[in-house]
């Protein structure tokens, strides 16, 4: 099992990046420990601004030279894992910006002419860890489960990725938020999943 781990968060000192330790923790005491990679969107560089112009079209993204090692990764994991909070609704733009150029066509989909691409990564699985300052049901009473068709629907679903698991945690600024509890969740579910 190989396990792509994309943490995308600013600060090493946010409750995000405990997340990404509980992960990494999990995963190396497992019976069967996974081969592990980490991606942190911020400490990498990665530049999420899209650019097209004479030279460089969107039709060409999936063959982009500077993305290379970014599509190799994508392409050895056979799990993703998402870490990241939820600000304004969704995913931080540094995410948004690294899906609109990895995610893209000839790569991870592929157009047949239909309603639906044919999903060029399926038969991989993802697991996506967000935390918000808001209220758990937030998202799901007032924003209508944006994130969640989001990342299952609109992303995940359309390349191929099937089997998706949510750990979607509320109050995480608040002192009654039970952060020590879901930061041992997350280590637990890494520690005895079933790859």
């Amino acid at each position: 099992m190989k396990i792509l781990m994309i943490y995308t968060h600013p600060n090493h000192h946010s409750l995000s990046y405990a997340f990404l330790q509980e992960a990494i923790r999990g995963s190396a005491d497992h019976a069967h420990p996974p081969e592990v990679k980490v991606l942190d969107l911020y400490e990498e560089g990665f530049d999420p601004l899209l650019v097209f112009n004479k030279t460089k079209r969107r039709r060409d993204m999936h063959a982009e030279p500077s993305l290379a090692v970014y599509r190799e990764q994508l392409l050895w994991a056979d799990q993703i894992v998402f870490i990241y909070p939820i600000w304004w609704g969704r995913p931080p733009a540094m995410l948004l910006g690294y899906i609109d150029q990895m995610f893209s066509s000839n790569f991870a989909y592929k157009d047949k002419g239909g309603l639906m691409p044919e999903g060029l990564l399926k038969g991989k699985s993802a697991v996506v860890i967000s935390s918000m300052k808001g209220p758990a049901l937030y998202p799901l009473f007032w924003l209508n489960n944006a994130h969640k068709v989001l990342m299952r629907r609109a992303l995940l679903g359309y390349v191929g990725i099937k089997k998706v698991k949510f750990f979607e945690f509320g109050n995480m600024e608040s002192k009654k938020g039970k952060q020590k509890e879901k930061l041992e969740r997350i280590y637990r579910y890494f520690k005895t999943a079933a790859f």
